[in-house]
């Protein structure tokens, strides 16, 4: 690792505050890096704070969260190494893309242009917020229940409802109409192209049992990826769900990325 610590830039997905990054940064500020956690446009600082006021979150597209990054990654002193959830995971891509940064770990990402269509249960478990094209510019909370299904499939009850008290917010409902819509037609998908624009070593790591990104469609991203760079590597938790970032086996899933970036000398 270079003298200069290597930033590292955090970027959490759907429903999730970005402060279910903390033990990450924590534990890769002590590995020698600098790692920060910004959350989306418009999050407020805490967990309460996001609940009280949705319409700070309301109205950001994908490509909005993108711009917002960049505009972080470019103020940052070195390229970072950027590690995403879900559709925070996208972002890291479309960022590595760009060029923006110098690799990039896609954590259980929402799909990119040339993926095979989400499966139902994907789309199950963004339907009862993004039913209506009304919702699109309000933003919306899950329920409990939903959030056991969209995250917390792969640990019992009590720990989803608790992972659910503390780091769930409301999510703009424009980026479920983004994400969700290339189901139904790939010229709708976030536009990133695997296959001219990979310009650095990536990590996507799939959850076996997630029900939110299920395995075909981490699998067909590795696909896609593979014509375009020599690097680029997949990890599985098989027992995993959705939570992995976030619940009782995240250090598991954080040792793996720092062997990774260890690999190749980041």
């Amino acid at each position: 690792m270079a003298d200069a610590p290597i930033p590292v830039v955090f970027i959490h997905g759907l429903w999730l505050h970005p402060l279910s990054w903390a033990r990450w940064t924590v534990l890769f500020d002590a590995a020698g890096y600098r790692a920060v956690a910004p959350g989306w446009p418009g999050v407020p600082d805490t967990v309460d704070a996001a609940r009280a006021n949705p319409d700070s979150i309301a109205d950001h597209g994908i490509d909005d969260v993108a711009s917002h990054y960049a505009r972080i990654i470019k103020g940052l002193s070195a390229k970072p190494v950027v590690i995403g959830h879900s559709v925070g995971g996208m972002i890291a891509e479309k960022l590595l893309g760009q060029g923006l940064v110098a690799a990039a770990i896609a954590i259980d990402a929402a799909r990119i242009t040339g993926v095979l269509p989400l499966p139902l249960s994907s789309l199950w478990s963004a339907l009862p917020e993004s039913r209506s094209p009304a919702a699109r510019r309000r933003a919306v909370s899950l329920t409990a229940e939903q959030f056991r299904y969209s995250f917390g499939s792969a640990v019992n009850a009590d720990e989803s409802d608790v992972l659910y008290r503390r780091w769930s917010i409301p999510a703009p409902c424009r980026v479920l109409f983004d994400a969700t819509a290339p189901g139904f037609s790939l010229r709708s998908s976030p536009r990133i192209s695997p296959a001219i624009n990979n310009h650095g070593p990536l990590l996507l790591i799939m959850s076996g049992q997630d029900l939110s990104v299920p395995e075909p469609v981490t699998r067909s991203a590795l696909r896609r990826y593979s014509r375009s760079h020599p690097i680029n590597d997949l990890i599985e938790f098989p027992d995993r769900g959705h939570s992995l970032t976030l619940d009782h086996g995240w250090r598991d899933v954080a040792r793996a990325c720092l062997d990774w970036l260890y690999q190749h000398g980041l």
